[in-house]
């Protein structure tokens, strides 16, 4: 029977801070809100997948989740959210899809254009290794719908990519789920890294776009 938040003790009750707080969202929310989370992720980057499926899997190891469930939802989720993105590309374009999407909090164009770049390069196969590397998986729908891809190529390589991808992710915070009271002991630090994360990619971004300023002037 699969297990829901509800069925244990709370295991994010010794996690404190951020990172505490994630998790008691994504048990609060079960296997679901997981898929949720790397939907949203994939479309507009809240929180990082780097953050969320090794919360998911700690929990599972835990009781609180189910680990096959959270593997479906989130590999379901990053493929709706790469799915609609694939879509947008194809309806308007790579360009004004681009202009569009740049205007979001924590966004940048030059993601976009890194992204698209990423595809010209290696074609098809870029879907797939895509999904592996952070500022192009969730990005690189996009030029693949502008550039009409099929939708059973970009299906097969966006499930394989995001499946091998979420599965490390998970397995990784399945495994640290043996060693509960050392994660405990230590999640102030993993807060510190979380925060330094946020804050880098603020800065980079703040700066990004005064430059642009500056050379559109």
């Amino acid at each position: 029977m699969w297990a829901t938040a509800g069925d244990a003790t709370s295991a994010a009750g010794g996690l404190g801070g951020l990172v505490g707080a994630a998790a008691q969202a994504i048990e609060n929310l079960g296997e679901w809100g997981v898929g949720a989370f790397t939907l949203a992720e994939t479309v507009v980057p809240p929180i990082p997948s780097e953050v969320i499926l090794p919360l998911a899997g700690y929990l599972a190891k835990q009781g609180s989740l189910n680990l096959g469930l959270i593997f479906v939802t989130s590999t379901l989720g990053a493929y709706l959210g790469a799915l609609f993105l694939y879509w947008l590309g194809a309806r308007l374009g790579l360009e004004r899809s681009i202009r569009g999407l740049s205007k979001l909090p924590l966004v940048d164009r030059e993601d976009f254009e890194h992204a698209a770049g990423w595809f010209r390069r290696h074609g098809r196969s870029s879907i797939f290794f895509g999904r592996l590397l952070p500022g192009v998986r969730s990005l690189i729908s996009l030029p693949a719908g502008a550039s009409s891809m099929p939708l059973g190529t970009f299906t097969i390589f966006t499930l394989a990519g995001s499946a091998l991808w979420n599965g490390a992710l998970i397995g990784l915070g399945y495994l640290l789920g043996t060693q509960y009271h050392l994660i405990e002991g230590y999640s102030k630090y993993l807060n510190y890294a979380v925060y330094a994360a946020i804050a880098i990619a603020v800065v980079l971004l703040v700066v990004r776009r005064v430059r642009r300023a500056k050379v559109s002037r």
